[in-house]
């Protein structure tokens, strides 16, 4: 065949004549196939240079390009030869914009030293008649090996292109060559900026949201390059161009201004005041900034920008005025004061987003010590206590714990407000006896505020008396559960043992508004007592002094008075890890109400980003950090499953099928995290096969997507394998667990149980509440690693069509139990898929981490010079009841598997 295709190629040159399609067709053959000559390679390229002098047919221009990225990726000795064919004028002069912009992608795909084409050509294809070529090397000219001063100068003179797209385009290079470049020329970045601003009067939405940005970045440079003098006014003139675009028409642009504003961060107090401020204050009347020679602004302009924002009619644009305000809360406490008020006022907000960004932004201002709450915000401010939102109701008893009360007035304000919290949604633990006590809750509470208190202020204000320390002790493990984000239990324990002196207390201690009612059994016997009577404490007397020394010994420092709040770096992490479960936790109510592309940003945002930064050198750590990024996918695709039965959302055929994927993803992400870690408590693995229920329940309520019968017996399984946890232990599950036991009994003993009832499911994932997943072991992550040593699309390993191939397979294996079923699963394509069992009782090492040679058979070899197979390994998930047989002699249940698939290339051995 090569010599067939190497005979046509020389009877077209010698008749000059540009290859036909059929030659062109064949050629891709002899590029793809491993065996064919350099020798014959080369004639190729020759044969390509002399056709496309010849021809500028569109068509054949095509072939010839693909032809020669293909030659370029195989056979990298031949990629200079082929990437000088691709910067020939032959395919630049072309007239179909497609072929141009796809030598210019073809280009980019190469290696980095090859990604250049000169500035000339570069600059002749921008000002070339095309626009969608222009565009595309507007977008992409950073890739290209051109110097600064050109982009610059190119992109400076696209701003003024009468397309919107393309000026859009140009600004936002002029920001990537900003953050990317090196400008120390001022009268550079003068003109950039001022350019920068001239756009933001531009007619188009989209222009003047990238000119915003534009103003910022350069803006920047404007700062960093004055003098040390002129460095304040510079940075205040960027900032009150920023407010101008506040009140833009366009939502897009009052978004974009007020992201802006958020980032900068010198700023005048005097300008800050003024945006808080409708009305110009005195000081800034005749106040004017000249950050360049030819452009001033008055600071009047800044007037009531964040007022502007807070005030908006779209919940977006208020939220970000609101996350802005929290950047500039640091700088200035008499700013964080009059934001106080406005904030106060959006606690009142239709949106539920926009008050849980008031809350957080409030709580940023109490851990900087600028939250000075006064009466007059005590009614605003504590009627979130009681918003239908928890994770609303969350983020304010936080802000109690570290506010500063002046008076002991508001401290008894937050109490009662705290108490009638707890009595609208009691959040705590039942009480002795099974019940729920609310005397308890109140004790709790109380004992809560009055620790914590004195913790976020230092100066006692509010006269905590010291008895309360030592009663706190009886209640420790609640208090601990409240405070675990600002102490451990260990610490808090050494903390009260320091705070305590007295060896009496007194239930008129605890005197609000009325005596609070103690009954038998809500506390220890021996602290029972009349109301208002001195409560003998004899046990903590007698153990005080030997608990004391002992605790000082292991918290306290040197010195026996500082305290040491370090851990242990495993122990360290996995309280970072439950901190991380508890945002998640907070972030589902977001889900439930609808706001799903708001949760998933946080959870990538703040959950992921958090979780990336956790070290995995302390033993048990990389399990743990493993755990927990798969329980973060797992909440990402459940969020994203829920979004679709929202009442608005109306399911078309793409919607369906969109659905179905993310159900299948979603049980794959549950089949892995369930099969693939191993040392979890009972508790933990309870709270897995809740979301698996979910999951279950999420397709029998969309009748579109549902095999009934299959859905229904995993279900069952799974509510089988909860009542086996239960009875082997002292765990109970769920109310929503109990209410699917239910439903399931209800269904099997009416009409044979093959009545499909949607709506009963719909009912009850309504009624699910994700309840926070806490961590309390370090669990082992089954993993494993494969790879074919020296083999490689250059090197394949050879093969006879029609007999099997011996396939050399080295594989680590990661925590694997002698009990765990290994398969190979080995694929060709999609019409082929073959199954080896990995026999572990063959491996002598029994060790954590498993190292060998493995030799796999694939019995399925075509009639083809050549081909490729993909290779990976799965557990076999024998928890699942539900068998699902795929193929003979494979495994007879789903598969997690542990390691990405691997490539593997054969070649039909040229002996045979």
């Amino acid at each position: 065949m090569e010599q067939h295709v190497m005979n046509s190629i020389e009877q077209s040159l010698n008749n000059n004549q540009p290859l036909s399609s059929q030659t062109l067709a064949s050629l891709r053959s002899l590029i793809i196939n491993p065996t064919t000559s350099d020798s014959s390679l080369s004639s190729l390229l020759d044969a390509l240079t002399r056709s496309l002098r010849l021809t500028r047919d569109s068509v054949f221009l095509h072939h010839c390009l693909k032809l020669l990225t293909d030659l370029s990726a195989r056979r990298p000795h031949l990629s200079p030869f082929a990437v000088d064919l691709l910067r020939s004028d032959s395919l630049f002069s072309s007239a179909s914009p497609r072929l141009v912009g796809e030598s210019l992608s073809a280009l980019l795909s190469l290696t980095s030293s090859q990604n250049d084409i000169d500035a000339a050509r570069f600059v002749s294809l921008c000002l070339g008649p095309s626009v969608p070529v222009r565009l595309w090397l507007l977008k992409n000219a950073e890739k290209f090996a051109i110097r600064e001063s050109v982009l610059l100068a190119v992109f400076l003179g696209f701003t003024r292109d009468p397309f919107p797209y393309v000026r859009k385009a140009a600004v936002d290079g002029l920001v990537k060559l900003c953050k990317n470049g090196d400008f120390n020329d001022r009268d550079v970045i003068e003109g950039c900026y001022c350019r920068a601003v001239e756009l933001l009067r531009d007619a188009e939405d989209n222009v003047r949201s990238a000119a915003v940005r534009a103003v910022y970045d350069w803006g920047k440079l404007l700062v960093i390059s004055s003098e040390e003098r002129n460095k304040q006014d510079s940075s205040d003139a960027v900032f009150i161009q920023l407010c101008c675009m506040v009140r833009d028409m366009s939502m897009e642009v009052r978004l974009e201004a007020f992201e802006a504003l958020g980032k900068i961060g010198l700023v005048s107090e005097d300008i800050l005041l003024q945006t808080l401020f409708k009305k110009v204050l005195g000081i800034n009347k005749d106040k004017i900034y000249k950050p360049i020679k030819v452009f001033e602004i008055s600071a009047s302009a800044a007037a009531g920008a964040f007022v502007h924002g807070l005030e908006d009619e779209f919940s977006e644009v208020r939220m970000s005025a609101c996350y802005s305000l929290h950047t500039f809360t640091v700088f200035s406490s008499q700013f964080a004061g009059e934001a106080l008020n406005l904030l106060m006022d959006m606690l009142n907000d239709d949106s539920k987003i926009v008050r849980l960004q008031a809350l957080n932004t409030m709580h940023h201002m109490a851990t900087c010590n600028h939250l000075k709450v006064e009466e007059i915000h005590m009614h605003s401010f504590l009627s979130t206590l009681f918003d239908s939102c928890s994770v609303i109701r969350s983020a304010t008893r936080k802000i109690l714990k570290l506010a500063k009360l002046m008076k002991l007035e508001l401290f008894k304000l937050c109490i009662d407000g705290l108490l009638g919290n707890l009595e609208t949604y009691p959040q705590l633990e039942p009480a002795f006896g099974g019940k729920l006590g609310f005397d308890s809750t109140r004790v709790a509470a109380f004992l809560v505020l009055a620790i914590s208190a004195p913790l976020s202020n230092e100066s006692d204000v509010c006269g905590v008396p010291s008895r309360i320390f030592s009663y706190a002790v009886t209640w420790l493990g609640r208090i601990s559960y409240a405070l675990s984000d600002v102490m451990n239990r260990e610490t808090l324990l050494a903390y009260l043992s320091k705070c305590s002196r007295s060896s009496t207390i007194s239930l008129a201690d605890f005197k609000i508004k009325e005596a609070l009612p103690t009954v038998k059994g809500d506390m220890p016997s021996h602290l029972c007592s009349e109301v208002g009577s001195p409560v003998s404490m004899p046990l903590w007397q007698k153990g005080v002094e030997t608990f004391d020394h002992h605790h000082q010994k292991l918290f306290l420092g040197k010195s026996g008075t500082h305290l040491e709040y370090g851990l242990r770096e495993c122990d360290e992490l996995r309280q970072s890890v439950n901190l991380v479960f508890r945002k998640v936790k907070d972030l589902w109510s977001l889900v439930q109400l609808g706001c799903t592309n708001e949760a998933l940003k946080a959870i990538s945002r703040a959950c992921k980003e958090e979780v990336a930064s956790f070290t995995t050198d302390s033993p048990g750590s990389a399990g743990a950090v493993a755990f927990t990024l798969q329980y973060l996918r797992v909440i990402k695709l459940l969020a994203a499953v829920w979004e679709h039965l929202m009442p608005t959302k109306k399911l078309n055929c793409y919607g369906v099928g969109k659905l179905e994927l993310l159900l299948g993803k979603l049980d794959r992400r549950l089949r892995e995290i369930r099969n693939k870690f191993i040392g979890l408590s009972k508790a933990e693995e309870l709270q897995i096969l809740e979301l698996i229920v979910v999951a279950c329940l999420l397709r029998l309520s969309k009748i579109e997507i549902c095999c009934y019968d299959t859905a229904m017996k995993k279900l069952s399984s799974i509510i089988s394998h909860v009542e086996i946890l239960r009875k082997g232990g002292p765990i109970e599950p769920s109310h929503f667990i109990i209410e699917v036991k239910k439903l399931l009994n209800d269904i099997g003993s009416s009409s044979g149980g093959s009545t499909c009832k949607p709506l009963l499911f719909k009912k009850l994932i309504d009624s699910f509440s994700l309840h926070q997943f806490v961590l309390g072991g370090s669990p082992r992550h089954i993993n494993a690693e494969l790879e074919v040593p020296g083999n490689d699309s250059e090197n394949p390993l050879p093969f006879i069509p029609g007999i099997p191939a011996s396939i050399p397979l080295a594989i680590t294996l990661y925590n694997v139990l002698s009990e765990h079923r290994l398969w190979l699963r080995i694929s060709m394509g999609e019409e082929s898929t073959q199954f080896v069992f990995l026999d572990l009782n063959l491996i002598r090492s029994s060790d954590e981490v498993r190292e060998f040679t493995f030799v796999a058979p694939f019995y399925l070899t075509p009639k083809a010079i050549s081909f490729a197979l993909r290779v990976s390994i799965g557990i076999e998930c024998l928890q699942e009841n539900v068998h699902q047989v795929k193929a003979f002699g494979g495994p007879k249940r789903e598969l997690a598997y542990l390691c990405p698939e691997e490539e593997i290339f054969l070649c039909k051995s040229t002996k045979w």
